[in-house]
């Protein structure tokens, strides 16, 4: 007797499967509730399975046709070196199929495929990261990546996005983990049960200011580290969303967030922190208005993310009888980005070339709620007031004094909005007259937040040599430069001298 089938598959693929086995004679065949995905030498071919779900809808031929397209769309925006196209599978015969070139046009295609070029799955950014081969150069390209894919994008003012469509997602979130029962720790469903909708509200406000603004797009979705994979030395986000507007829908930062979350979760803060500061130097501002009081959201996003993969996962282990303590590890994720951490406001000074940038950086990630400390660079807002980009010189005749005066005035306005917000900053700038370091205290007093000031400094001639090895950085200091700054007159620093 023929096994039934499942009720949310809506029809028979068996003889497509089947052709698809012998045309392609693949080395691999790998198997989801949502797609059969054929890997050659070369090439991956994904069919898209006839199913029906609440959140996925691949039940006829011609739906299946439109997502695969949607598919190339949106990925080949992330990913253009990895999606080819489409191919139709056509009836060639009464018995027979035959597999069409990709971008062929066939009006009764009996099926279609997602063709991709085949990459090493070795390099995939999960596989990385349990190797502990992850870099901060990695991380660096990859927020430069998604803050231009994230630039990119249209806003959607009419979707997903506004306070009751957060509280709604957020009780069914709490509505599925409690429906996992034992297989999380159900003390912890009911902690977050608690403490996810309190870390909303008070946010209601801002949530809806962020869809007038312009933050919600159609993002990935998915954007967690399985779906990066490093090509030619470059991360490649891949396999975005393309069944579901809900899911990919939404604020940009919430689309970062899971990375954000994926490696905090991996005990790779670090590496988080370099990502959320990359991503926040390079992103544009949304009408105007940038994206520093957006971090008041962060610890919700990160915890609905490690949320959904606690009970997702715990679906998967249901079905697998493989063990739940993975699953629980997120549920413990998911309270520990909403734990409270005041933040603070560190400030190092120096002249070029004395490390100050290494130092913030280094630093950052332990200073405050996860991923750590926001780096507020002079060099890198001096660019954004500049409209160029942060590996581009100024143009002669740019340091002026009341340009600088206008790159500190931004550099400590982005502080407080950043600290209001709940996140701690790292300023990072020469900071040479006595007027500028009062500004910095300034600001944490004001935001009635603690505050240290740090002094870095280094002989001539080791500063002179770090200014003329550094290559494509937001900084444009020379040795010219480093040989004017110490002849300054600093004033009194009463900051702790290292």
């Amino acid at each position: 007797m023929a096994a039934e089938r499942p009720s949310f598959v809506v029809e028979d693929q068996s003889e497509v499967i089947g052709f698809l086995e012998r045309r392609l004679a693949p080395a691999t065949r790998i198997d989801t509730h949502g797609a059969v995905v054929f890997l050659t030498d070369e090439r991956a071919y994904k069919l898209k399975r006839a199913v029906k779900f609440p959140y996925m809808d691949f039940s006829t031929a011609d739906r299946r046709w439109a997502m695969c397209q949607a598919e190339i769309d949106i990925n080949r925006r992330l990913a253009p070196e990895v999606y080819l196209g489409v191919a139709p599978v056509r009836r060639a015969g009464p018995d027979r199929l035959a597999l069409g070139e990709v971008g062929e046009s066939v009006a009764d295609a009996v099926d279609s495929l997602v063709v991709m070029r085949r990459f090493d799955d070795s390099k995939l950014f999960d596989r990385l990261a349990d190797q502990r081969a992850l870099t901060i150069e990695m991380m660096g390209a990859l927020g430069a990546r998604i803050a231009r894919f994230h630039d990119g994008l249209p806003p959607i003012r009419d979707g997903f996005g506004r306070p009751d469509d957060y509280r709604q997602s957020v009780a069914a979130d709490i509505r599925q983990m409690r429906e996992q029962g034992k297989r999380l720790d159900p003390a912890m469903s009911e902690a977050l049960a608690d403490a996810m909708p309190r870390s909303l509200e008070p946010f209601v406000d801002l949530v809806a200011r962020r869809v007038e603004e312009g933050a919600i797009r159609r993002c990935h979705g998915d954007l967690h580290l399985r779906n990066i994979v490093l090509i030619e030395g470059k991360p490649v986000p891949f396999d975005a969303i393309e069944f579901s507007e809900r899911i990919a829908n939404i604020d940009v930062l919430y689309d970062l967030a899971f990375a954000l979350m994926d490696l905090c979760h991996r005990g790779l803060r670090a590496l988080a922190n370099r990502l959320l500061n990359e991503w926040l130097w390079r992103i544009g501002e949304l009408e105007g208005a940038p994206h520093d009081e957006a971090l008041a959201l962060l610890p919700m996003f990160l915890a609905r993310r490690a949320s959904i993969r606690a009970y997702v996962d715990s679906s998967v282990t249901a079905v697998s009888g493989a063990d739940n303590e993975p699953a629980r590890a997120y549920q413990r994720a998911a309270l520990a980005f909403l734990q409270p951490a005041p933040p603070r406001l560190l400030a190092i000074g120096g002249l070029s070339g004395s490390g100050k940038t290494t130092k913030a950086l280094q630093l950052a990630p332990e200073i405050g709620r996860a991923p750590g400390a926001v780096a507020v660079r002079s060099d890198v807002e001096r660019k954004r007031l500049a409209g160029i980009a942060l590996e581009e010189r100024m143009p002669a005749g740019s340091y002026t004094p009341e340009a600088s005066a206008a790159v500190y005035g931004a550099m400590m306005a982005r502080a407080e909005r950043l600290l209001r917000a709940g996140h701690s900053v790292v300023l990072d700038a020469v900071f040479a007259r006595p007027e500028e370091r009062q500004a910095a205290e300034a600001v944490a007093a004001t935001a009635g937040v603690p505050f240290e000031g740090m002094w870095l400094d280094v002989p001539k001639d080791i500063a002179q040599a770090r200014v003329a090895a550094r290559k494509a950085d937001a900084s444009d200091a020379t040795p010219a430069v480093v040989e004017r700054q110490f002849g300054y007159e600093l004033g009194e620093i009463r900051w702790k001298r290292r």
